[in-house]
Formats: structure tokens, sequence, C-alpha cells
């Protein structure tokens, strides 16, 4: 996906004003494959990042050790080693953590091109971070140990190696207990996947189910039969949950003016957006500003 990756020390972009860090993959070269995987010592800093920041790529995080929280989309997650978490591309996360390790593997969409069904599975797995028992922890750790391996020293067909046991990880990261796995029809899952993925991309601005589904290639009504049996949920309320949680992001990640955070969540009336945000969350735009960032709410999974 053009734009989602660059090469080795290549400056951050500058973030827009008021706009949170959008961070690039690095990859080896212009052509390399979109995929990096390593600890968190040798990825480097930015893999313990302290601050909100967001990716143009996936990230899976194998956490065997350290104390205190990971914050996704302003959720605390208390750590509980051995963990295995995911941030999708879109989603704000930072750690707030001591003694950090494990291990951490990066990859763009277009990496997901031969199986894409794992793209849902990776959009229920980045709900909430995983502890993972005794068989699980075994299981994943040696998953990851083999992509790290054939990544650094794999030779002929090392690409598709890497696709297929990322395909495994993700597979058997999906049959973790309490994930569930509705298995609708082929088609209906294919447009809610999609419709859940350009949801987490809000630079594009598709604020409406009928902008969805035109850029899907579909019908409004067919788009959202096809999303509420994919996901038992309807494209109306998902749309609800992604414009406040975007609003969340920006209410508490940067100093844009309610005005803004309403233009750029799609309501072009500031009065009608603090009307909406109050009836999803309780509170106004700026009595949440104001106590989100001061007591997160706290998840013990």
């Amino acid at each position: 996906m053009r734009g989602t990756t660059v090469l080795p020390r290549t400056p951050c972009l500058k973030p827009k004003a008021g706009e949170l860090p959008l961070h690039r993959l690095e990859v080896r070269a212009p052509d390399a494959l979109p995929f990096t995987v390593g600890t968190f010592d040798t990825i480097g800093p930015m893999s313990r990042a302290a601050f909100p920041h967001r990716h143009t790529f996936y990230e899976i995080v194998h956490v065997t050790g350290g104390t205190g929280d990971h914050v996704i989309d302003f959720t605390r997650w208390e750590l509980g080693p051995p963990q295995l978490a995911v941030i999708t591309p879109g989603q704000v996360h930072h750690w707030d953590a001591r003694d950090l390790s494990g291990f951490v593997v990066l990859f763009t969409d277009d990496f997901l091109l031969e199986h894409p069904a794992d793209r849902e599975t990776l959009r229920r797995l980045s709900q909430q971070p995983w502890r993972l028992d005794e068989r699980a922890a075994e299981e994943t750790a040696r998953l990851v140990a083999e992509l790290d391996e054939e990544f650094r020293c794999g030779g002929q067909g090392t690409d598709s190696v890497l696709r297929a046991l990322m395909h495994v990880l993700i597979v058997r990261a999906g049959r973790l207990p309490g994930l569930a796995d509705p298995r609708p029809p082929a088609r209906a899952q294919a447009v809610g996947t999609e419709f859940a993925r350009l949801l987490g991309r809000p630079d594009l601005g598709l604020w409406s189910v009928g902008a969805l589904a035109e850029r899907i290639g579909v019908t409004p009504g067919y788009l959202t039969d096809a999303v509420k049996t994919a996901t038992g949920r309807t494209a109306a309320q998902l749309m609800r949950e992604a414009r406040t949680r975007e609003a969340k992001r920006f209410l508490l990640g940067t100093d844009l003016t309610v005005r803004q955070v309403a233009s750029r969540v799609g309501f072009a009336d500031p009065a009608y957006f603090c009307r909406f945000f109050r009836r999803e969350t309780g509170l106004s735009p700026g009595d949440y500003r104001r106590t989100g960032d001061a007591a997160p709410e706290i998840h013990h999974d």
C-alpha cells in the first residue's frame, strides 16, 4: 500500500497541527516484503513508544515480561505476561510499562493478500490484549521464533515461508478462548471485513454508510445486510462507535478545538456533534477532554 512503508532511517512524517504521530513501517529496500519481526530491543525504541501514536501497519506483540499498562485507544490494559496484543492500522496506542520484553511482528495490509480472511481475525484480536495459557504461550513463542529466524536467516522462498507462518500464527490466535467466530457467509464476511477496515481508516473521511458502500462497490442496502450478518451488529451502530472513538482520540491526543474535532469526524454542525457525543458517552466533548485523560478506564483481561 503506497505510503505505508519507508526505508530505514527515513524521518518520521511531521504530524499536521493537532494530529497524532503516524508511523510507517521501515523495510530494507523499496521492493522488500512489507514485513519485519524482532524483539523490543532489536526493533528499537519506537517499539516501546510512551506517547500516543498511530501506524500505517499492523503490529502483533507477544509480551513475555514487564509490568505496567498497554494503553490502546486511551483504555488502559494491565500487562499480564505472557500476553498477545494486536494493533491495527489507525488505532492509537502507547506503553506505560517497565522492563518490557518479548517479540514484535510488523506488517502492512499488503502482506495479507493471500489470506484476506486474516484481516477479520486481526480486527477481532485488536479489541483487547489476550493473556495466554501455558499451551498457547508455548505455541505462540515457537511460531514467533520461527518467523524471526526465517526473517534473519532465510533463503530461497523466504517470502512464502513468512506468509505461511504468519497465517498459522493468526489462525491459531483466532482460536483463543473468548474470541467469537460467527463464521458468516463468505461474501458477507468479505464485505463486513472491508467495512471494518475502512472504518479504521479515518483519514479517508468516509463517515456515512452510503459513502462506504460506494467505496466498497455495493449498495447501501446490501452493505447494511452484510455487516449485520458478518458482525451481528448494524452498520449504523458501528459507524457511531467509530466516530465516537475517533473523536475521543482527537480530544485526548490533540489540541484541536471542539469545532475542528467535529469537522474531522464528519459533523458540519459543532452543536450537533456535541449532542451526538454526549448521547454516546454521557459527557460533553469538553468534559471528556478534562476528565478522560486524568482517569482512564483500567481493564484487567
